[in-house]
């Protein structure tokens, strides 16, 4: 393995929880695969990864191609935490505020302050609102501006982020405007569909949703439907919506039968 750093670059570094672009790198004849992107204290992009074909040397030309999927998705779930936060705002109170955050190609990890876990109800009403706004299409822009005009436009700071005279105010339409330096998606639309996958305690006061969008939602609907479809056949069930009839009957044997055993274990 090992680390290139390049004068400038296309690929994103992790930072602001949300991870790095990974890809390749083409020099002459060579390719360096890239599976991290990172930072140094100083700011100097490293790429992480490993080389193929012959040595490199200071001065060469090199071409960055950053993996589009990857960065694509990642960007999908970024938005979706943006979003995330607004409807949390929106549903349980102004007390909200974002206490993590780790965002990935794979899925989004939000982390926020609440006094109580969050009911079905209340994580309904979260989802339902995220996916208002995918599906009405919103616009996402990102502006570098003064801080304090930021601060005037209603941006969400991170409690305790040291931030610069300028930075950058990400928007998604009217319902989402906060401080961030990641990559997002230009439109909600993109998103696809929003679903959380859970809802926990990191800490005390300190809750935790994960979600997915995109391809990530396909992927937790087949899984579902794999679940159902083989508790079905484990309960030779031939039509699925069956399934919780059929729980249910079982529920009801296995009390029947518990109750007889502990009759003839007393006769016994």
């Amino acid at each position: 393995s090992a680390i290139i750093v390049l004068d400038k670059t296309s690929f994103y570094a992790e930072s602001g929880g949300q991870t790095g672009d990974v890809g390749v790198i083409r020099i002459g004849e060579s390719v360096f695969e890239v599976t991290n992107t990172t930072k140094d204290p100083d700011g100097a992009y490293l790429h992480h990864g490993t080389l193929t074909g012959d040595g490199i040397k200071v001065g060469d030309k090199a071409v960055t191609v950053y993996d589009e999927a990857t960065r694509n998705a990642t960007m999908r779930n970024h938005t979706a935490a943006h979003l995330l936060q607004a409807a949390l705002r929106e549903t349980l109170g102004t007390h909200v505020e974002q206490a993590g955050q780790l965002v990935n190609a794979n899925a989004m990890r939000f982390d926020f302050t609440h006094f109580s876990a969050l009911t079905s109800e209340e994580l309904a009403a979260v989802e339902t609102k995220i996916n208002e706004i995918i599906l009405s299409a919103q616009p996402v822009t990102s502006t570098e501006m003064p801080i304090e005009e930021a601060k005037k436009a209603g941006a969400m700071a991170l409690f305790g982020e040291k931030y610069g005279d300028v930075v950058r105010v990400v928007k998604a339409g009217d319902f989402s405007t906060e401080l961030c330096g990641g990559t997002h998606a230009n439109n909600t639309g993109k998103l696809g569909l929003f679903k959380i996958v859970s809802e926990s305690s990191v800490a005390a006061g300190v809750r935790r949703i994960e979600g997915v969008t995109g391809y990530g939602v396909l992927d937790y609907i087949a899984k579902d439907t794999a679940l159902i479809r083989n508790t079905a056949a484990s309960m030779k069930l031939a039509n699925v919506s069956d399934l919780d009839k059929k729980a249910a009957s079982l529920m009801n044997d296995l009390k029947s039968k518990d109750k007889e055993i502990e009759q003839l274990r007393a006769e016994i």
